[in-house]
């Protein structure tokens, strides 16, 4: 049993990317683990906001950040961040994924689409 509601330290992560954004051609700025089902969205800065959008349609509310040497977790029913457990791997995509990513699918006025 896990000791924090909505984590679950044995689910690895969905992928390398934002699921919803691999399906649907788009990009993303930074990544977010859901702490409960591993599904990979992208973050509120991202055009599309999946991470966000995972969680109010699951009602899984803890994210990890899924970017390199960032080890936090974010309480969406708290709006607080904290520390927490180490995950199952990897904790983070790979290093050589860029960001924004995919490098593939930037726009060159990327940052004009930021929120």
């Amino acid at each position: 049993m896990n000791a924090t509601p909505g984590i679950d330290v044995s689910v690895p992560p969905s992928g390398t990317g934002c699921v919803e954004c691999q399906a649907s051609g788009g990009w993303w700025l930074h990544l977010r683990r859901c702490a409960q089902c591993g599904h990979i969205g992208c973050c509120d800065n991202s055009p599309a906001q999946h991470a966000t959008a995972h969680a109010q349609a699951t009602g899984h509310p803890v994210i990890r950040s899924f970017e390199p040497d960032e080890d936090w977790f974010f309480n969406y029913h708290s709006s607080t961040f904290f520390a927490g457990p180490d995950l199952e791997p990897p904790a983070h995509h790979p290093l050589d994924q860029s960001v924004p990513g995919p490098a593939s699918r930037i726009p060159a006025d990327w940052q004009q689409h930021l929120r």
